[in-house]
């Protein structure tokens, strides 16, 4: 697809300070590997680069109980204090050195790539930091302690947005945002995620579907696990396309978590990185199509933190700038020297891994003996009338 653009890129690299520590899975090196990666690949020439401003307490505070600001701020100033009720010390969410100054930055970063679409000055902007979609009002959860996606999306509402669509492609499912915009018919959250029978944080089912003004508005996709491209992708097309045409949102909003790969030490879906790569193009498309190109991306989870991250997110970037790499291309052996340097660890040689992802689309019908298809089935049927929509392929 064209893409006129202009697409912005909300970074600066002390966002690398979101750091929960060198045994966690979420290291912050993936954001710098990525960053570099996309460097060095040309993937940010012509994109317009933009500093990340720091979040004011005002604007967590449209999400986030007074509470929970006041104990992460204090956790990440008085040596040795942790707050559990809070979610804070927990093997989740350590507490670590001004964690509020490092959290409230990814909500700046996140707040900022929303003004740059909703005022025009970015036609799609990114914050691969962001995309901290587990946080909840009171407490911090999953890796996240504020969560920078709602704070955006509530931003987006107070400024005029009148529909917003989120799509959430992480593994985990997205219950930190469908659970803040629940009862708001103006917000439509998409999660595709594996199982909560199976996973973290153990929710988001066929049956979730919103509050009682605004049911319909939350849906749920849960995948088994082993789900590969072919399913992945049969599922994504058989649910998100017709709901975002139907919704028609002013601005679409997107997490990336890229713990759906086949290497992801944190759960068991069967994505390869070619698989993420078509999700992302077809998200693209459906901005353009649905919301005139109005796209706000974030990141998410990732824990093979080398091998599929960095390759995973530059691609994001590349899509997101108009000009997508071809997987066939090779990683650059300056970024591969530092991997080496830095790490004292081989990366990966090349952008693909070696799959075509293709998939069947669900108007050939579906097999009830499957439970990837009972899966789509259950959130169509659940979901689809309530949007005037047919269930049945």
């Amino acid at each position: 697809m064209e893409c006129a653009g202009p697409t912005s890129v909300v970074f600066d690299p002390t966002l690398t300070d979101y750091n929960f520590g060198p045994t966690h899975p979420m290291s912050p090196v993936r954001v710098d590997l990525t960053m570099r990666l996309a460097e060095e690949l040309g993937v940010l020439d012509g994109v317009k680069m933009v500093d990340a401003p720091m979040a004011t307490d005002e604007q967590i505070a449209t999400v986030h109980d007074q509470g929970l600001i006041d104990a992460v701020t204090r956790c990440g100033t008085e040596p040795g204090h942790e707050s559990p009720e809070h979610g804070l010390g927990t093997d989740d969410d350590p507490v670590f050195k001004d964690m509020h100054i490092a959290s409230a930055h990814v909500v700046g970063a996140s707040l900022e790539a929303f003004r740059q679409v909703w005022s025009g000055e970015s036609l799609h902007s990114v914050n691969i930091a962001g995309g901290l979609h587990h946080a909840m009002p009171g407490r911090a959860s999953g890796f996240c302690i504020y969560n920078d996606v709602a704070i955006g999306i509530k931003q987006l509402l107070a400024d005029g947005a009148e529909r917003v669509a989120y799509v959430d492609i992480d593994v985990h499912h997205g219950d930190g945002v469908e659970a803040i915009f629940w009862d708001d018919p103006r917000v439509l959250t998409i999660s595709l995620h594996e199982t909560g029978q199976m996973l973290f944080p153990g929710t988001g089912f066929p049956g979730d579907t919103g509050g009682d003004a605004a049911e319909g508005t939350a849906v749920n996709v849960a995948l088994p696990p082993g789900t590969s491209d072919a399913g992945w992708l049969r599922a994504f097309h058989a649910v998100v396309p017709p709901l975002l045409r139907e919704f028609a949102p002013d601005v679409l909003v997107t997490q990336h978590g890229c713990d759906s790969h086949m290497d992801d030490p944190l759960a068991h879906m069967m994505l390869s990185v070619d698989g993420q790569r078509a999700a992302y193009l077809a998200l693209h498309e459906l901005a353009h199509e649905v919301a005139d190109g109005k796209w706000v991306v974030t990141g998410g989870g990732g824990y093979s933190v080398i091998d599929v991250v960095p390759r995973a997110w530059a691609h994001l970037l590349a899509i997101a700038s108009g000009n997508p790499i071809e997987p066939t291309v090779a990683t650059p052996p300056a970024w591969r020297a530092y991997v080496e340097e830095v790490l004292g660890a081989s990366a990966p040689h090349r952008m693909t891994d070696g799959r075509t992802p293709a998939f069947r689309d669900w108007s050939a019908g579906y097999d009830p003996d499957s439970w990837l298809d009972r899966a789509i089935h259950a959130t169509r049927t659940a979901v689809f009338p309530l949007h005037g929509l047919d269930p049945l392929p």
